[in-house]
């Protein structure tokens, strides 16, 4: 046996060698591995080989795998060893603990952690059952050593986190571990507690004696380890033991912030502890931590990490960079403190009368110092905490707070900037990112959700300090209006004396603007009118209407200003003509007057910027800008005239803004007047023969527009396909504005008396008429017939008249396909460059737009219409054939805006009435063709994957052609989810009910307990809406919203399963239940549940709603329909009996009924056969631990059995075991 054992061990040495050499060939090392798996599962000398191999004699990555054969062992072979190989498997265990390892600090790491895991599988078999004293056999080992003590610290770990983190044991096996330690835990913590004390005191005495340094660094590892070991279980233990002793554990924390080897460990500790939630009353004594000696210890902490955590990088270098462990450690002391103020706005002012401590100064100056900290990331962190502490109820009412409110605001001046970009070195916060972030993109990313949670905190604090938040920002206003300009380092590629978006003043613009932002909107909600500061805003407007630039970057920001502060206006109305002619000046901004270079795209964006302004003063305040209407109308018209350059949507931005001004009219026949001349070339163009021609023939539209002509990028000749196409697409973009913006007073009075009410339903609501009817009901014919011109544009015959320039035409275009894909854009550097387009991306833009902004137009028509588009004489049968022509041919990606901008507005916006004669006559066929066309689409998906499994290695895809797929998929994907949101719309309302009673402390600490119970509102019950109910009465409609729903639940997106499955199945199925379904029909919206769970059962939130789901069929289908009990035999390794049981329980109305919950877990037990696994689980060895006696029952009757079949088991693992 001895040499048998020899011999097997040098061949397992030489394959483990092999492996690990770099030098090994693959066939050689993969015959090594294959060899190493086959012993570990077949041979019978693993125990004896592996307790060799481990022997401290052998190199470390022999004696690593020697220990990985015993641990599978345990894992894979525990249940079937007999008794004594057990005993002796757990005596050689423990003997390795004593013995087996070099000292602290010689031994490896992964040594140690397989040592660990080998007595954890042993104890989680085992314990407390079978080996009730493994407590006091870890309490012994301490005592032999500090390796010893820190291999049984990485055993508690473990264990609490195999058994409260991640959970990997059958629930009773955890409960019995669970509930153990529970009662042990007072004991165990004095233990920890103990063991960190005396190698704290060791340390501390040692590292100041000249040559004990290696023994001291031994009681540092202990320390280190015992640390890492409370923070697993200061998480989930009761408060009592880590408040014990008045707060004695906190203490000991906040001492070791001082000691450099020991500070981060205990920072991670005293987080866990301070962020733990649970009764208030339990929470009181971490008040303690705002006593003198707390803060202190915590502020000297961080002043001292503050400066070690930068560092020169060489003596004679400037250079500096992060020292990575104190600047975590900082970071940690920072959260400590954000977690001590979530504690403060908890306990003051609640029930447990806890008063605001007397250090608060000191603790909100602390908060302060991390929040003017150079690291992005350090300022980021406290900004929760400063939102809880200004909204709190009585705390930001104290002095201190307010004084602090004050001193926020002003860093926040500093913390808007943007800078730190980890690629410059332009600010001291750079030396951080670098070590924060990977990128400049990342970077930004990071900013931009930062900008708007500070914006966010800033608000609320203006709320507390208005007029001084007015004064600072009036102060900034200033300042950055008589600053000279500074473009710093990086200047515009495009100009001379410009600046780029990083650029030092425009950064210092842009935080204003912001602050700017938040500040005026909070002083008009909260300062009565006769406090406003109206004089002064007056006079900060003044300032920046007068201020001129010719840089894009700053005219936007100063744009912004003028929007924010447009409110004093109102009350100043002879400002407004001074506001509407900078705004209008700004939309011809151009940096040269040179035309042959396009505009660069920070100039189309302040032109768009000066656009949006307009619109926005218009839509909000139409009463104060109506008396400038005529001058405002005379200037628009004199733009159009001249060439001044604008662009077709800054034109129809113009006629938005005179629209809606045009509302405030409230005179039906002056306002038609004036629509009617307003937009008079816009149909006088659209309905001309010429238009009429090219709009209803596919191949004279593709002539006209170009798609059919050869072009190159150089031509110099004038483009007349280009002005073509700018005809139809301003055209499209004026019926938008005014289709979109044309409405009727919102008074009834008013509305009466303009004319704009024409009768009244039968339930007494008013029949309105909107002004650009007559005109909208002329453009319409065309409008139709061009998209179904441009539906037929994707026929082959369509496809075959584009030019080679145009073969790509329709594509997706690239900032689409970016979206899709989730590709993130690069926002940096695009701003100053000029937008050279190609030809082809000229024509997809156009293509994209016109087709969007066609069924825009359509979708807007309804809710401004009304009565009038619904009643249009065959108004079903013309969109059915515009919109709904040649779907065969149409991609996905144009599919998605005919149903999210058209469709579900027109089902949104629909009144009943016309739910029969419109929207049935559309649904019903679009339903089934979508049902049809999506299904095919997810079977390709679907067979592409699984052919993908088999050739994987076979098949060398380009990059293109992958990216391509991933394109398509995608698609399907999204079109799928709009497709099924539109059956949402359509059938299904959610009624949310009330929010239960207070629920006060939701996060009861009883993690002890399997589940926490929380009051929690009930869950959203949903309903057929109406028109649910109309298409209901027409049953092929019907069965298609059915099987549409049921077979979306295994097509492969995690998404639309749980949605539909939550909300939209069983809603529709449950209102034909009570019916005569066929059997057939039943077994089959059941096995389509069965198969989502194959599909997506592995997803915790699918798993979940396709259970019920399942159960809900099941229950109220199966006592008409026992087809299904014959589904539900099929499913693998089902219990029969426990089967047969449910049904039992299910069709005898005499039974007791179980609790809903209990029969929601019996039927998932059920079922659980069809769940499918994740890829990553599929070919893992399954670990079978087995439930022990129960610690909860008490003992049955049958009593002697159970008795010696205890007491042999109880020694098994017993210390005073003398068997071996």
């Amino acid at each position: 046996m001895a040499e048998q054992v020899a011999v097997v061990c040098e061949q397992l040495i030489k394959a483990v060698n092999a492996m690990m050499d770099a030098e090994t060939s693959q066939i050689y090392r993969l015959e090594a591995l294959k060899f190493c798996e086959e012993f570990k599962e077949t041979s019978s000398l693993c125990v004896p080989c592996g307790l060799q191999l481990a022997d401290k004699a052998q190199p470390a990555v022999v004696r690593h795998f020697g220990l990985q054969i015993l641990e599978h062992v345990i894992k894979f072979r525990w249940n079937n060893m007999p008794q004594q190989e057990k005993v002796q498997l757990k005596e050689c265990a423990m003997q390795l603990l004593a013995n087996g390892t070099h000292s602290i600090l010689e031994e490896v790491s992964h040594i140690k952690d397989v040592l660990s895991r080998i007595t954890v599988e042993m104890i989680k078999r085992e314990w407390p059952q079978h080996w009730p004293d493994m407590l006091k056999e870890m309490e012994a080992l301490t005592s032999q050593g500090e390796a010893q003590t820190e291999l049984v610290m990485l055993i508690l770990l473990r264990l609490a986190e195999d058994v409260i983190t991640f959970q990997t044991l059958p629930t009773q096996r955890r409960r019995d571990i669970q509930q153990t330690l529970t009662q042990n835990m007072e004991s165990i913590f004095g233990f920890m507690m103990a063991i960190l004390q005396a190698n704290v005191k060791e340390y501390r005495k040692l590292k100041e004696l000249p040559g004990h340094e290696l023994q001291a660094r031994a009681h540092c590892r202990v320390a280190v380890a015992t640390l890492n070991t409370l923070a697993g279980y200061i998480d989930w233990v009761s408060l009592v033991h880590i408040t014990n002793g008045n707060c004695h554990l906190l203490e000991m924390l906040c001492l070791l912030l001082s000691e450099p080897e020991l500070q981060l460990e205990a920072a991670e500790c005293l987080l866990i502890a301070i962020s733990r939630k649970g009764k208030l009353e339990d929470r009181k004594p971490f008040m303690l931590l705002f006593d003198d000696v707390a803060i202190n210890y915590i502020l000297s902490a961080a002043q001292s990490a503050d400066g070690l955590a930068i560092c020169k990088k060489s003596p004679e270098s400037q250079v500096v960079e992060v020292v990575e462990r104190s600047y975590v450690f900082l970071k940690r002391l920072c959260q400590v403190l954000c977690a001590l103020g979530g504690q403060l706005c908890s306990l003051v002012g609640s029930d447990v009368e806890v008063e605001a401590p007397a250090n608060l100064s000191k603790y909100t100056e602390a908060l302060l110092a991390f929040t003017t900290h150079s690291s992005q990331f350090l300022k980021s962190s406290t900004l929760p905490t400063w939102g809880a502490l200004f909204r709190h109820e009585t705390l930001f009412k104290s002095p201190v707070v307010l004084e602090m409110v004050i001193k926020y605001l002003r860093a926040s001046m500093i913390n808007l900037v943007k800078t730190g970009f980890p690629s410059r070195d332009d600010n001291p916060s750079c030396v951080y990112s670098r070590v924060d972030f990977d990128s400049d993109e990342d970077f930004n990313s990071f900013f931009n959700s930062f900008r708007a949670q500070q914006g966010e905190v800033v608000r609320i604090a203006c709320r507390i300090v208005p007029l001084e938040a007015f004064q600072i920002a009036s102060e900034w206003l200033q300042y950055q209006i008589t600053s000279p300009i500074d473009t710093g380092d990086i200047t515009s590629r495009t100009a001379e004396g410009l600046c780029s978006l990083l650029s030092p003043f425009v950064v210092q613009w842009d935080a204003m603007t912001i602050f700017m932002e938040c500040m005026v909107a909070q002083i008009f909600k909260n300062l009565e009118e006769e406090k406003l500061p109206v004089d002064q805003g007056m006079e900060l407007l003044q300032a920046v209407l007068n201020y001129d630039t010719k840089d894009p970057l700053i005219l936007s920001c100063v744009l912004s200003n003028v929007s924010a502060l447009f409110p004093f206006v109102i009350r100043r109305p002879h400002f407004v003509q001074q506001v509407l002619y900078k705004l209008l000046k700004s939309i011809t901004f151009e940096v040269s007057q040179d035309n042959k270079t396009p505009r660069t795209r920070a100039v189309k964006n302040v032109r768009r910027h000066a656009c949006s302004s307009i619109i926005k003063i218009c839509r909000d305040y139409p009463q104060i800008v109506l008396p400038c209407f005529e001058m405002f109308y005379d200037h628009v018209k004199k733009m159009f005239s001249s060439e001044t350059g604008l662009t077709h949507m800054e034109k129809c931005s113009l006629m938005e803004a005179l629209v809606l001004i045009s509302n405030q009219f409230k005179d039906f026949a002056k306002q038609k007047a004036f629509l009617d001349e307003l937009m008079a070339s816009v149909v006088a163009d659209w309905t001309s023969e010429e238009m009429r021609h090219v709009l209803w023939d596919p191949a004279v539209f593709l002539s006209f527009v170009g798609a059919d002509q050869v072009v190159t990028d150089q031509s110099k000749d004038p483009d007349t396909a280009g002005l073509n196409r700018g005809r139809i697409i301003f055209c499209i973009y004026a019926m938008l504005a005014v289709v979109k913006k044309a409405r009727w007073p919102a008074d009834l009075d008013e509305a009466k008396a303009g004319g704009f009410v024409v009768g009244y339903t039968p339930t007494g609501a008013p029949i309105y008429r909107n002004p650009c009817t007559a005109q909208f009901l002329v453009l319409l014919p065309n409008l139709l017939a061009l998209i179904r011109t441009h539906n037929s544009l994707f026929l082959p015959e369509n496809m075959a008249r584009l030019s080679e320039s145009f073969s790509r035409a329709h594509d997706v275009i690239d900032a689409e396909k970016n979206v899709v894909l989730g590709l993130s854009q690069h926002l940096l550097d695009i701003y100053d460059t000029p937008v050279y387009r190609t030809n082809l991306e000229r024509m997809q833009g156009f293509f994209t737009t016109l087709y969007d902004n066609c069924f825009q137009v359509l979708g807007n028509a309804g809710p401004s219409l009304q009565q009038d588009f619904y009643t249009m004489e065959r108004l079903a049968e013309e969109i059915a054939g515009s919109a709904f022509g040649s779907l065969d041919h149409v991609p996905d990606h144009r599919l998605r805006p005919m149903i999210r901008v058209f469709l579900k507005q027109l089902v949104i916006s629909c009144p009943q009435e016309y739910y029969n004669s419109l929207l049935r006559p559309l649904l019903g066929p679009l339903f089934a063709y979508m049902l049809q066309r999506l299904n095919s689409k997810w079977q390709v998906i679907n067979q592409r994957t699984s052919i993908n499994d088999e050739d994987e290695e076979e098949v060398v895809c380009h990059d293109n052609q992958v990216t391509q797929e991933m394109l398509e998929e995608q698609l399907v994907r999204l079109l799928t989810r709009e497709v099924l949101e539109l059956l949402t719309v359509c059938c299904i309302s959610r009624k949310v009910p009330e929010p239960a009673a207070n629920k006060e402390e939701a996060d009861e600490d009883d993690m002890m307990m399997d589940s926490v119970q929380t009051a929690t509102p009930g869950p959203p019950t949903e309903e057929l809406t109406e028109l649910g109910k109309s298409l209901l009465k027409h049953e092929n409609i019907y069965m298609t919203l059915l099987t549409l729903s049921y077979t979306s639940l295994s097509w492969k997106d995690t998404t639309i399963c749980h949605r539909t499955a939550s909300m939209v199945c069983w809603t529709l199925l449950q209102q034909v239940v009570a019916g005569n379904l066929l059997p057939e029909a039943v077994t089959w919206f059941y096995t389509s549940v069965l198969r989502g769970l194959q599909v997506h059962g592995q997803h915790e939130a699918c798993n979940l709603t396709l259970s019920l789901l399942a159960m809900l069929i099941y229950d109220n289908l199966r006592p008409r329909y026992t087809e299904l009990k014959s589904v539900m035999t099929q499913i693998p390794n089902i219990n029969v009996e426990a089967l047969d049981q449910y049904d039992h329980r299910l069709l005898d109305p005499n039974v007791q009924k179980v609790g809903h919950k209990k029969r929601k877990d019996q039927f998932k037990k059920l079922i659980a056969g069809t769940v499918g696994k994740a890829l990553c689980q599929q070919f893992r060895k399954e670990v079978h631990i087995r439930n022990l006696p129960s610690l909860f029952k008490k003992a049955k009757a049958d009593k002697d059995v159970a008795d010696a079949e205890a007491l042999g088991l109880a020694a098994l693992f017993s210390p005073e075991n003398t068997t071996l």
